[in-house]
C-alpha cells in the first residue's frame, strides 16, 4: 500500500465519515449502496472507486471481498531515514 501525502477530496472525506459513523453504529462497515445513499453517489462504481482510493491510501482495508468487511486503519507517521552525522 502507498502513502500518499496530499489532502482528501471533500468526496473522500464524506466516505469516510459515512464509514467511520456506521461502524460505530452497526460494528461493521456499511455496503457500497449505503455508503452511496449517505455521500449522494449513486453509482456503484463511483462509491467503490472511492474506497479503493482510501484502500490504497492505507485508511480503510477489507478483511473479506466485500466492502462490508472494510475496518478502519490507524494512519502511520511516514518513515524517517537515518541520518549521519
Amino acid at each position: 500500500m502507498k502513502r500518499e501525502s496530499r489532502p482528501l477530496s471533500a468526496r473522500q472525506e464524506a466516505v469516510m465519515a459515512v464509514v467511520r459513523s456506521w461502524i460505530i453504529e452497526h460494528g461493521e462497515g456499511p455496503t457500497i449502496r449505503e455508503i452511496g445513499a449517505r455521500v449522494g453517489l449513486s453509482s456503484t462504481s463511483s462509491v467503490a472507486y472511492q474506497l479503493r482510493q482510501l484502500e490504497e491510501r492505507g485508511l480503510i482495508s477489507r478483511t473479506g471481498r466485500e466492502w462490508s468487511s472494510c475496518r478502519l486503519e490507524t494512519p502511520k507517521p511516514p518513515r524517517r531515514g537515518l541520518r549521519s552525522r
